[in-house]
């Protein structure tokens, strides 16, 4: 499987650069940052500089969360780009430029949280103790009880998944999560969201997941399901090697929604005529970016901003609810319009040729 470009800075904040951490390698030149009250301007190289922590600017953590997106970017495009060089690009399907559909995976996706079923096969494997798996297993429960992550679950989580692949290959875990999605997670996808991921490639869109699951095991998932690619979150490597250090952060949150609008730069999307779709509150600065945000199986809070918002809810939790659930009128609307779109742009092309 291809692997995503490599990211050889530093992922941890010093003294030294003011708790910036390495973007990985982009080009240098001016950017912004998203902080509570706007975007700053921001200078990147190897690092970022002209930067500090003022009262108005920023926090560490939303950088970081930046750094998460703009890694998550680059990776998902640079596995993507390796995908369409291998299998070369089907000429004859109708493409709507401007549209994409994004999509969260645990319990938008996938039934469940991905990378403790990810666990579970690695525990097959004997690469982790079971009663590692039981503590990761208990923190998902606490999370889909509360609908709040603690972030001392969080950081103990993040810290046993960077010492667990330190040393290893990158291409290892690509191959394991080829062989665990086969016998786990492949009768895990929920198919009214399978369903509508299809409506949007069927009309020419891309198609992109959206997880805090490292890129590699993303991007499985994305490629079983025949979708574009994957936005994941990014571990550092050097000369495909995990280095047991992040990129940024976990992609969570804020990070979500800078993934998502780097990704559209560089695509050239118009994020309003794009769609989001997830299960949880903590992806709303995510649903808040695009036109249309959809609510998939949604957490109590989730549900209640949905409502406020005039967002669509799409529950396929139980068979009663699933039955009445067909395509989303906005939605349909939108696809059909991004299909139309595309055969006129086709038929400029071919009268202008």
């Amino acid at each position: 499987m291809p692997e995503p470009s490599e990211h050889t800075g530093s992922a941890e904040p010093g003294p030294a650069d003011n708790g910036a951490a390495d973007a990985g390698p982009a080009k240098a030149g001016f950017g912004f940052i998203a902080g509570r009250f706007g975007e700053f301007p921001a200078r990147w190289g190897h690092t970022l500089s002209n930067f500090s922590y003022s009262p108005f600017g920023p926090s560490e953590e939303e950088v970081r969360a930046n750094l998460a997106g703009a890694a998550s970017a680059d990776a998902a495009l640079a596995l993507h780009d390796a995908e369409l060089a291998e299998a070369g690009e089907d000429s004859e399907i109708l493409r709507d430029l401007t549209a994409a559909a994004f999509f969260d995976v645990d319990n938008t996706m996938v039934q469940g949280a991905s990378i403790v079923h990810f666990a579970r096969g690695l525990a097959a494997r004997k690469y982790f103790k079971t009663s590692d798996l039981v503590d990761m297993a208990w923190k998902q429960v606490k999370f889909r009880v509360t609908g709040k992550e603690s972030q001392g679950d969080m950081a103990s989580g993040k810290e046993k998944a960077l010492s667990f692949i330190a040393g290893r290959p990158t291409a290892e875990l690509a191959a394991l999560g080829e062989e665990i999605y086969d016998e786990i997670i492949a009768d895990k996808i929920w198919p009214g969201t399978r369903a509508l991921a299809q409506m949007h490639l069927d009309a020419g869109q891309q198609v992109w997941l959206v997880t805090a699951t490292p890129v590699e095991l993303a991007q499985v998932i994305a490629k079983r399901l025949g979708l574009t690619g994957a936005l994941g979150t990014v571990a550092e490597s050097v000369d495909g090697v995990f280095t047991g250090r992040l990129v940024g952060d976990i992609l969570h949150g804020l990070g979500k929604a800078h993934a998502v609008r780097s990704l559209a730069v560089r695509e050239g999307l118009n994020l309003k005529r794009c769609t989001a779709y997830s299960d949880s509150h903590n992806d709303v600065p995510m649903l808040s970016l695009v036109g249309t945000a959809v609510a998939i199986n949604p957490d109590s809070d989730l549900r209640e901003v949905a409502k406020n918002r005039g967002w669509e809810i799409r529950d396929f939790r139980t068979g009663r609810k699933a039955a009445k659930i067909g395509v989303p009128t906005a939605l349909a609307l939108g696809a059909a319009g991004g299909a139309a779109a595309a055969i006129l742009t086709r038929k400029r092309d071919a009268r202008a040729s």
